[in-house]
């Protein structure tokens, strides 16, 4: 059995439930695995054809060299391996779990094209960069001689963090501000353990943390310290939040119980992958157990809401989505996941009202069809009168996507200024916002999009915040 459906496989397995502990049967999952990962990790790499042209490097985000560490496996040659993938990422195993690979690298693998099946690119990185860290070839972060000068940076996601390594590199005094209690954001917060195990997120952190960086958890930008303040304090600043702020449907019954938001839902669900005590999930608001439950929306995000269901037990599960299965924005691979998992699509349907005495009972169904192509080229949908219908629902999870909350309120800076979309405008060579010396990188300057560019983001923006410090420095020199 190939490895990455081998892993699939284990990820699923420890999350149902037999006589065995979790501890256990988590043990010997792995030991499976890893008795199928070493050998296919091999074989894959050696099916890389070294094509002339690399497209699965080309659509990769960061441009790893995947042609040359695949090589490296094929020959045994491992540490080597991951030394080139960590050349380029900071997070490779990471990146291995969750980059939708079937839309990047792997989609874009010429052995694809030509009808044979991709190389499976990301299962090979997972195993070497695990591989890398068992086997204690993962460098601690050493900073760089010190500048004497410091940085703060708002939000510990993946863009944060990214930039918080490499400035500490350079030399730089780093200080990471997150509003969490735990570092990662939606690395920690958002996707579920069954895709990327939280102690994975931790080691990182952790390393980060034994380089000097320090962090401020618990820290709410605007109210423990306004943007001005932490600008006279540093240097420069990095602003890389994310977008938090959740789409709403605005149908009747919208505000019913048990009609929730799906990060709401998944910070719950990790939490009580940590060990927290979390009230909503134990008194039944937040936890899908026994229940009908209808996620509403395509992408990523209501994937990861249907698998997270049925892992907790729900009675049934079903995804609504407006468009058809070629139309959705999510991973492929996620949704064939979730249909071998039960999940239940319902293409071209969107609620119409939620039905409720005080906890919501069933969601009225719109029928949709697809219209005209839209500005950007995707048809738009539109109402079917000839369909409607009815589906029984106690829970129903909004995942139709997030905005930029408003930062120039929230941060009590109004002069900072936000595009139309309410994103963070920057000047797109530099990355500076409309304040000298503070940036921006990240979903809050591009808008919800995946771990890998908040990484590449990450990577540019520590690049040019270095060179604006440097210019800096020499200024203030001649000046003295």
């Amino acid at each position: 059995m190939a490895a990455d459906r081998m892993l699939q496989f284990v990820e699923r397995e420890q999350h149902y439930p037999d006589k065995r502990t979790a501890a256990e049967r988590a043990q010997d999952f792995r030991e499976i695995a890893e008795r199928y990962a070493a050998p296919d990790a091999d074989e894959q790499a050696a099916r890389c054809s070294q094509c002339g042209v690399p497209y699965c490097s080309v659509h990769c985000p960061l441009h790893n060299h995947i042609p040359d560490w695949l090589r490296l496996t094929a020959e045994g040659r491992l540490r080597e391996a991951y030394e080139l993938s960590n050349a380029t990422s900071t997070m490779p195993e990471i990146c291995g779990r969750i980059c939708p690979q079937d839309r990047l690298c792997e989609g874009n693998c010429v052995i694809e094209f030509s009808g044979h099946g991709a190389v499976t690119i990301g299962s090979v990185e997972k195993y070497i960069t695990d591989t890398a860290w068992t086997e204690g070839w993962v460098e601690p972060l050493v900073p760089g001689r010190a500048t004497g000068q410091s940085v703060g940076i708002i939000g510990a996601g993946p863009a944060g963090l990214t930039a918080a390594e490499y400035l500490r590199v350079q030399g730089h005094e780093v200080h990471v501000y997150d509003r969490h209690d735990r570092a990662g954001g939606l690395l920690t917060y958002g996707i579920p353990g069954f895709k990327l195990e939280k102690d994975v997120v931790m080691r990182r952190i952790d390393r980060l943390a034994a380089g000097g960086i320090h962090f401020h958890l618990g820290f709410e930008v605007g109210g423990d310290a306004t943007l001005d303040v932490l600008r006279q304090k540093h240097e420069a600043l990095l602003i890389a939040t994310g977008v938090y702020k959740a789409r709403e449907i605005n149908v009747p019954g919208n505000d019913a119980q048990g009609v929730i938001a799906a990060l709401d839902y998944l910070v719950a669900s990790n939490r009580k992958g940590f060990g927290d005590a979390v009230p909503a999930f134990d008194d039944g608001s937040l936890d899908a157990e026994g229940k009908h439950v209808v996620v509403i929306g395509g992408g990523d995000t209501a994937m990861d809401c249907v698998r997270t269901a049925v892992r907790q037990g729900a009675k049934s599960v079903k995804c609504l989505y407006r468009r058809d299965r070629d139309n959705m924005p999510g991973s492929q691979r996620e949704v064939a996941n979730a249909e071998e998992e039960g999940v239940e699509f319902v293409w071209l349907s969107a609620p119409a009202s939620f039905t409720a005495d005080t906890h919501v009972k069933q969601v009225a169904v719109a029928g949709m069809r697809l219209g005209a192509p839209d500005a950007s080229g995707r048809r738009s949908p539109e109402r079917d009168p000839g369909r409607q219908f009815d589906l029984p629902a106690d829970m129903v999870i909004k995942a139709l996507g997030f905005d930029p909350e408003e930062l120039p309120n929230l941060f009590g800076a109004p002069e900072l200024s936000v595009t139309r979309w309410g994103t963070l405008r920057v000047d797109h060579q530099t990355m500076m916002t409309s304040l000298p010396g503070v940036f921006a990188a990240g979903d809050i300057v591009r808008g919800a999009s995946l771990v890998v560019w908040g990484i590449r983001d990450g990577r540019d923006v520590s690049e040019q915040m270095s060179k604006w410090l440097k210019a800096r420095s020499k200024g203030e020199k001649k000046a003295a």
